[in-house]
C-alpha cells in the first residue's frame, strides 16, 4: 500500500515556491553585485578580459535583475527559468578552466552547475504556490 504525505500537492507547491524564491534571490543578488559593488563598467571590463564583448555585461545584468524579479513574483516562471540558462552557460565557460570546486582560486564551476540544474528543475515544475500566474488564472 502506497502512503503519501498529508496534503502532498500543497507541500509540492510550496517546495516549488521555495526553489523559485531561492533562484530569484540568487539572480537579484548577482545583478545588484554587478551594479553596486563591481559597477557596470567594471563588470564590462571583467567580461572583456574573459573574451566576452563588454556590452554583454549590461545584458547579463538586465537578464539577472529582470529574471530574478519575475521569478520572485512567479510570472512566466518556466520561460524565465529557461531564458536564464544562457547567462549561466557563459558563467560556466568562464569558470570551467578553474576546476570543479567553487572555492578554487577564481571559482570553479560546481555552483554554476547546481544553479543550471535548479533552473531546469524549476522550468519542469513551474511556479508553485503564491505565484502571480496562479493569481491571474484564478481571477480570470
Amino acid at each position: 500500500m502506497k502512503r503519501s504525505l498529508p496534503h502532498a500537492p500543497q507541500l509540492a507547491a510550496f517546495a516549488t515556491f521555495l526553489l523559485r524564491l531561492t533562484l530569484a534571490s540568487v539572480f537579484i543578488a548577482h545583478a545588484l553585485l554587478k551594479l553596486l559593488a563591481y559597477t557596470l563598467p567594471g563588470t564590462a571590463a571583467f567580461f572583456t578580459a574573459h573574451g566576452f564583448p563588454g556590452w554583454s555585461a549590461y545584458l547579463v545584468f538586465a537578464a539577472e535583475l529582470t529574471g530574478g524579479l519575475l521569478l520572485l513574483v512567479g510570472w512566466a516562471t518556466r520561460l524565465v527559468a529557461i531564458s536564464l540558462l544562457p547567462v549561466l552557460i557563459g558563467a560556466f565557460a568562464v569558470h570551467w578552466p578553474n576546476g570543479w570546486y567553487f572555492a578554487q582560486p577564481n571559482g570553479g564551476w560546481e555552483y554554476i552547475a547546481v544553479l543550471m540544474a535548479a533552473l531546469l528543475v524549476q522550468a519542469g515544475l513551474g511556479s508553485g504556490a503564491l505565484a502571480f500566474s496562479r493569481v491571474r488564472r484564478a481571477g480570470a
